[in-house]
């Protein structure tokens, strides 16, 4: 973990209401998939903002984010060369076993953006099947990313993009149709993640998701974004997570 300067090569729209800021850190960072960043976007009054990494290529990372209060639109805002300090990496993110060859990912909403890292750490080394469901047509982002999976499924809850269903119900059709992954990575929204679990379970299958919880500081200090577990502990999703296997957490 480092609080890096980073310079702004790029902050672009690449969907509604969803942008893309590259920060060049001046050096190379070691990061996971599934890591994130906490950003500092102005004001003196704002937490920084814990924001999913999507790629990182020599000394660049990028960041993907979605427009939804002040801290977010002061980011969206800024320009090619202003810098904003970069706290990163943080979190414990995905690890794929060795022996974890066959690889799923589900997501949904914002939380197709940290399972982008997982398809540039990955697609060279195993078989990645990607399930990702956007709201519409509008919404649909990181195509190029996951096509460089082995499968790319996109559907949307309006059918305007791929098939009319959601990234689970998208991931049960393969499974009925005898796909069985090794491990199965997700993020999304808690409902999304619920079914998952229910699904999962039934078909006895390893998985591991990535908790969307608000956070603070993002260094597991201030306790916003405790989640619980199902041992009847707490847990930060900050600090302990954000990734938990799902068997772990109560969702």
């Amino acid at each position: 973990m480092k609080d890096y300067i980073g310079t702004i090569v790029e902050n672009k729209k690449i969907a509604e209401n969803i942008h893309a800021v590259t920060f060049d850190l001046g050096e190379a960072a070691k990061v996971r998939a599934g890591q994130f960043g906490d950003i500092a976007v102005g004001g003196t009054h704002l937490l920084r903002r814990p924001i999913a990494i999507c790629k990182t290529e020599s000394n660049t990372v990028t960041f993907c984010y979605q427009v939804k209060g002040e801290g977010t639109q002061m980011l969206r805002d800024k320009k090619a060369g202003e810098t904003c300090n970069v706290l990163m990496p943080l979190g414990n993110g995905f690890f794929v076993e060795e022996n974890e060859k066959k690889v799923a990912l589900v997501g949904g909403g914002v939380g197709v953006f940290p399972l982008i890292s997982v398809v540039q750490a990955y697609a060279n080394t195993k078989e990645i099947s990607a399930y990702i469901g956007y709201r519409n047509k509008g919404a649909v982002c990181g195509v190029e990313d996951f096509a460089k999976a082995s499968k790319f499924v996109g559907v949307t809850d309006d059918g305007s993009y791929g098939e009319k269903m959601n990234a689970v119900q998208a991931f049960a059709k393969d499974l009925e149709n005898g796909y069985v992954p090794d491990v199965v990575l997700s993020c999304g929204p808690t409902p999304m993640l619920r079914a998952l679990k229910t699904l999962v379970e039934e078909k006895g299958l390893n998985c591991y998701v990535s908790l969307e919880e608000r956070m603070g500081c993002g260094i597991g200090a201030c306790l916003v974004c405790v989640c619980d577990l199902t041992n009847g502990k707490k847990a930060r999703v900050c600090k302990d997570g954000p990734v938990f296997n799902v068997k772990e957490v109560n969702l």
